[in-house]
């Protein structure tokens, strides 16, 4: 009888701390990336730094990547207003030749829409000597990954990348091919 007392007034309790978390708006510097191009079999590491500039706190309820090759590093889910989250990707090309483009969204509590997009393309060229199958690029990656090597000369995939000139992916468009039937 007190374990049922204790839980309702507990329930009560616990129901009259309810807010409602509105909209809030983010900025992602650099959300549509260009990198240099990487081997096939490369992996190609990703960071982006959302801001949180609204005045709720930012709940990210999904992440979805365009492409299964693109694995997602578990994070925090939520960044408080004026804070900044890092968002971490890997692009692991070895199923890609040629010039790739991949969206990666953004669901949660985000003015307009509810979506934020962060985009990157790159060119995966095959090795010069011959394109390799994919139990090979895999050896060669398991072999590559020698920690002391990467610490001494640095990875490959570090390069770093470019961006257009006042271009944010939040300026696209939903449906452009609308407005051309319309004209």
């Amino acid at each position: 009888m007190f374990g049922l007392l204790l839980a309702a007034v507990g329930c009560t309790m616990l129901t009259g701390c309810k807010k409602k978390i509105g909209m809030t708006t983010v900025q992602v510097p650099d959300s549509i990336r260009h990198y240099y191009p990487v081997i096939a079999g490369q992996d190609l590491d990703l960071i982006y730094d959302v801001t949180n500039t609204g005045d709720e706190p930012l709940i990210i309820r999904d992440i979805q990547p365009s492409c299964g090759c693109i694995v997602t590093m578990p994070e925090s889910r939520m960044v408080l207003p004026e804070k900044t989250i890092r968002l971490k990707f890997k692009y692991q090309s070895a199923k890609n030749i040629g010039f790739v483009q991949h969206v990666i969204r953004i669901h949660g509590n985000i003015k307009p829409h509810g979506i934020a997009k962060l985009v990157f393309d790159v060119n995966v060229v095959p090795h010069a000597d011959y394109t390799r199958d994919y139990e090979e690029l895999y050896k060669e990656a398991v072999e590559r990954n020698e920690m002391l090597k990467g610490l001494v000369d640095g990875e490959e995939n570090e390069h770093g990348y470019y961006v257009d000139i006042n271009k944010d992916s939040r300026s696209h468009e939903q449906y452009p091919w609308r407005e051309e039937k319309e004209k």
